[in-house]
C-alpha cells in the first residue's frame, strides 16, 4: 500500500479522502484490458472507432469518447494514409463508358467488381500489386504481384477472378483507364465471360473511390508499418494481411463484420427466406 506523508495543515479529512482515493483500484483496468487485446490483435490497425465497433458487437456498454481517452492514456494510435501510383500511360485502345458512374453499393455478390494497380518499393525493388474488390462486401476477390506492371499482371488476376463467377451472375466490372484494361485480349476475356467493362473518366479518381481507399488502407495498416527483409517474406505477409483484411478486419457498413463474415451472413438470411 501506498504510504502517504502527512502534510502540515492538511486537514485530516482531506488526508483520508486522498488516501482512500489512492487505495481504489484503476476503473478503468478492465477497458485498458479489453482494448490492448483488441489493438495487438489487429497490429495497431484499429483506430478508437473501429475498436468501439468491436466492443459494442460483444454487448460492452462503451462510447467512442472513452474509447478514444482510455487509448490516448495508454499511447495507443493508429496510422494515417498515403497515396498511390498511376497506371495510365496515354490512349491504349478504347475507353469504356463509365457504367458504374459512383454507384458503389450491389445487392449480392459477383454483381460489381472494381479493379486497380498500385506501386511501392520494397528493399529498393519496385513492385507493382493488382487487385479485384467485390462491391458488395469490399472483399477482396483476388490479387497478382509482379516486379514490373506488364500485362500479365492484370490478365493473371482477371482468370483468376472469373473462377469465382457462378452461372447466372451478371457482373459489371469497373477500372480507371489505364493501358492494361484497354488491351484488345483483356476485353475478349471479358466478353467471353459475358461481364460489362467500366472505366472511370480520364484523370478522375473519384470514380474508382473505394478501390483507391482499400489501397490507402493496404499501405497504412501493412506496407508502411512493417519491414521486410526480403521478397519472400513480404510476399508471406502480403497473403497473411489479405487473408486478415478478408477475414477480421471489420467494417461498421457492413454491419460491424468482416467481408466474408457478411458475405456468409448474407447467405444464410437468404436461405431462411428462400432467396436464392
Amino acid at each position: 500500500m501506498i504510504q502517504l506523508i502527512k502534510v502540515a495543515n492538511l486537514p485530516r479529512s482531506t488526508y483520508y479522502f486522498i488516501k482512500k482515493q489512492w487505495d481504489q483500484p484503476d476503473p478503468d483496468r478492465k477497458w485498458k484490458r479489453r482494448i490492448t487485446l483488441i489493438f495487438r490483435r489487429h497490429s495497431g490497425r484499429y483506430g478508437y472507432r473501429r475498436i468501439t465497433d468491436v466492443l459494442q458487437a460483444k454487448g460492452y456498454d462503451i462510447n467512442k469518447k472513452k474509447v478514444l481517452r482510455i487509448m490516448k492514456a495508454l499511447g495507443l494510435q493508429c496510422l494515417v494514409r498515403k497515396k498511390k501510383y498511376r497506371s495510365y500511360e496515354g490512349e491504349v485502345g478504347k475507353a469504356a463508358p463509365n457504367t458504374l458512374d459512383r454507384k458503389f453499393m450491389a445487392s449480392k455478390p459477383n454483381q460489381k467488381w472494381v479493379t486497380d494497380v498500385t506501386e511501392f518499393k520494397i528493399a529498393g525493388q519496385k513492385l507493382y500489386l493488382s487487385a479485384m474488390l467485390d462491391l458488395f462486401n469490399r472483399e477482396i476477390i483476388t490479387y497478382t504481384l509482379h516486379t514490373k506492371p506488364s500485362f500479365d499482371l492484370v490478365e493473371t488476376m482477371l482468370l483468376q477472378g472469373v473462377e469465382r463467377l457462378r452461372e447466372g451472375d451478371d457482373l459489371l466490372l469497373h477500372s480507371d483507364q489505364g493501358w492494361h484494361y484497354r488491351m484488345p485480349k483483356y476485353r475478349r476475356i471479358l466478353k467471353d465471360h459475358h461481364i460489362t467493362q467500366s472505366m472511370s473518366r480520364k484523370g478522375n479518381c473519384y470514380d474508382n473511390a473505394v478501390m483507391e481507399n482499400f489501397f490507402g488502407i493496404m499501405k497504412s495498416e501493412f506496407l508502411y508499418r512493417e519491414t521486410f527483409r526480403n521478397l519472400k517474406e513480404f510476399n508471406r505477409k502480403l497473403e497473411e494481411y489479405m487473408d486478415y483484411y478478408n477475414h477480421l478486419r471489420i467494417k461498421s457498413t457492413l454491419g460491424k463484420k468482416s467481408p466474408v463474415e457478411y458475405r456468409l451472413y448474407t447467405q444464410r438470411m437468404n436461405q431462411k427466406v428462400g432467396v436464392q
